[in-house]
């Protein structure tokens, strides 16, 4: 396993268990105790985990790690909800795309897709978008129009967020958002772990046509700190197989369109 990897699931293991002991590390890594060790104190140093003596545990923030941390999370049901996401876009269309793994995924591969299909030659295609690293990414691609919000860099997400990334977005029309978020609860919405992001990703899912949700079946039916927005806000939601036969019921009762990836 590559220690990005696996610093990765280490912090998942942390999360989940309260607390580890450097011997609880060793044994589900299956590494040294020097290893077990340095990788602690290495997610320790970036205020990720709290070390102790002998182990390590939860950090208030562990939640909310930066996106280097969470790619790797979950990265194959990510993967497919990336390839149904580009079935979505049609040449010309203006589409959004907010921070996060599965946008991140998402709109890299419209990025493949638009460079290997003829029929977005011709026709400009806009993208929207509050997160630099997405612009980063698809700048290269000439077939498409890359609108970056303002606002102030978050490291976790590299979202922009603030007064200023809300100035633009009454100005647009968007066909199609493609909203990532932290946690989908069956009862109250859609919800993200910072307020600051929350507030932009609502203001974009208010000049939308159209919002469609991107989520790994992990994040239905739980909850997080700050709401984007109601369910019934929600046209589609695109996510993988794992999801449960219950959370299918509730989604389509509410009137979400779900594509399974």
């Amino acid at each position: 396993m590559e220690r990005e990897d696996r610093l990765s699931r280490l912090i998942d293991f942390v999360i989940d268990e309260g607390s580890v002991h450097v011997e609880k590390v060793m044994e589900r890594f299956d590494v040294s105790a020097a290893t077990a060790r340095r990788d602690l104190d290495s997610l320790a140093a970036q205020q990720l985990i709290i070390r102790t003596r002998g182990g390590a545990m939860v950090n208030s923030s562990s939640g909310d790690l930066p996106l280097r941390y969470r790619t790797v999370h979950r990265w194959r049901e990510k993967a497919s909800i990336a390839r149904k996401v580009a079935d979505l876009i049609s040449p010309g269309d203006v589409v959004a795309f907010n921070g996060g793994t599965t946008t991140t995924s998402a709109a890299q591969e419209l990025g493949v897709r638009v460079a290997g299909d003829a029929r977005f030659d011709d026709t400009l295609t806009t993208v929207v978008t509050n997160a630099v690293n997405i612009a980063n990414d698809l700048m290269v691609r000439t077939q498409l129009r890359i609108v970056v919000t303002g606002g102030v860099a978050q490291g976790r997400s590299y979202e922009l967020i603030g007064p200023l990334a809300s100035l633009m977005l009454p100005h647009i029309c968007i066909d199609t958002l493609f909203l990532g978020i932290s946690a989908l609860d069956l009862e109250h919405g859609l919800f993200t772990h910072h307020e600051g992001e929350a507030a932009v990703n609502a203001e974009m899912a208010a000049m939308a046509r159209r919002t469609v949700v991107l989520a790994d079946s992990s994040k239905i039916g739980t909850t997080a700190f700050a709401r984007i927005c109601r369910l019934e806000e929600v046209e589609v939601l695109v996510t993988d197989s794992g999801v449960k036969d219950s959370a299918v019921t509730a989604l389509e009762a509410s009137g979400v369109t779900l594509i399974i990836a």
